[in-house]
């Protein structure tokens, strides 16, 4: 069998997806998610014109080889374009071998290691009664995890926070549009927030909760130390990632457990937090980092230091990217939680799928392959709209992060 096509399909039901789709000389096809939230051009360039005239003749079964050949055989290696490229092929190589075993990826990865997939919903609101309103909403639904997110009283906007958070999409204007953002106000905010949900529902649920990398060491040890009584399951990007050394600090002071890597792209960029047991999660996705091939290294690398995988699962992700993740959260011996956000329902079109919600469980297709693939007709009615993520700027006009 011979790789004899390979096309790049940029569509936007909702929201910008890049997907790649290789074809064989035996007719079977693979897909494979590509998407680069706000800079998906770039990748679907990169694939267009360096990545499918290599894989032109190529044997599709050859996966670990063709996966170092895209790695090695571009000098300028890793970064969030070239590995959100080669995860969409490694992927749809994946998709193409279940193809030809007759089985779901999983099998192909060691059998399940559990029953179902537990996943997290988001629960975000402007204010505290409405976010409260929406844990209510996901608990109903049958959800055993949530994150929580609110606004922040004195700012106009906060980034993870939307009118709708079953829509939620952050990037939005073609340039990117600003924000005003004050730590302080955010650190004495969010206890209290943790606060009422535990009063209201109890010991047993998991909670969690994004910093959006905004804070300093110290500012996400006091929080991590603030919001100890309320045992949450995560705190979530508290500092950026580049200086993971700060990651120490945090530990001194507060057990509250600490989830990273969402923007990560390859082992390398979380060795260190995972080898010095400075983290409890590694959010890596998919798509982000390398495909299912080097997702597997991240996770069997942290399995040896006790520390599980969070997978990144926002709508900023397609279906393709979604069932890959699942096919990974069964099988691995050290899974912690998926997260989800259900698609709309043009971007369910688009992406057919047999991957299932129920009881707080996600459940992978059964049939042969991811389970997944893209109705190339339908998505070319969405065309391409550029979009940016936003920024912060503190209350003295200082750029900061999101």
């Amino acid at each position: 069998m011979r790789i004899t096509g390979a096309r790049v399909i940029v569509t936007c039901p909702g929201r910008n997806f890049v997907t790649l789709k290789i074809v064989t000389d035996e007719g079977l096809t693979g897909v494979g998610d590509a998407t680069l939230n706000g800079r998906e051009q770039a990748v679907a360039a990169y694939l267009e014109q360096h990545v499918v005239p290599v894989l032109l003749g190529r044997d599709p079964a050859r996966i670990e080889d063709t996966w170092q050949a895209l790695y090695k055989g571009a000098y300028w290696r890793r970064g969030p374009v070239t590995m959100s490229a080669i995860a969409a092929v490694d992927t749809a190589l994946w998709d193409i071998k279940g193809k030809v075993a007759g089985l779901p990826v999983y099998q192909l990865l060691g059998g399940r290691s559990r029953d179902g997939v537990t996943v997290y919903g988001h629960a975000a609101a402007e204010t505290v009664d409405d976010a409260l309103t929406d844990v209510a909403r996901l608990v109903d639904a049958g959800y055993r995890a949530v994150r929580v997110q609110t606004g922040v009283p004195g700012l106009g906007t906060t980034y993870g926070v939307s009118a709708d958070p079953r829509t939620y999409e952050p990037a939005g204007s073609a340039l990117p549009a600003e924000a005003v953002w004050s730590t302080p106000r955010y650190l004495a905010h969010v206890p209290a927030v943790f606060a009422r949900v535990r009063a209201e529902f109890g010991p047993d649920l998991r909670l969690l909760h994004d910093a959006h990398h905004r804070l300093t060491p110290i500012e996400a040890a006091a929080l991590g130390r603030d919001l100890e009584p309320y045992r949450l399951t995560w705190l979530e990007d508290p500092v950026p990632a580049e200086l993971q050394e700060g990651y120490r600090l945090i530990r001194q002071h507060t057990t509250t457990p600490l989830a990273v890597g969402e923007v990560f792209n390859s082992i390398w960029d979380c060795r260190r937090l995972i080898t010095e047991q400075l983290i409890d999660y590694i959010r890596t996705s998919v798509v982000h980092a390398g495909g299912i091939s080097h997702l597997r290294r991240i996770f069997d690398l942290a399995n040896l230091y006790h520390v599980r995988s969070g997978s990144h699962g926002a709508t900023d992700l397609s279906p393709v990217c979604l069932a890959a993740a699942l096919h990974v959260d069964l099988s691995i011996p050290n899974f912690g939680l998926q997260e989800y956000m259900p698609h709309s329902a043009e971007t369910d079109a688009v992406f057919p799928h047999g991957y299932r919600f129920a009881g707080g469980y996600l459940h992978p297709a059964e049939e042969p392959g991811l389970g997944v693939d893209i109705d190339e007709d339908l998505a070319a009615r969405y065309p391409y709209r550029p979009a940016s993520l936003p920024v912060n700027r503190l209350e003295d006009g200082t750029l900061h992060s999101w």
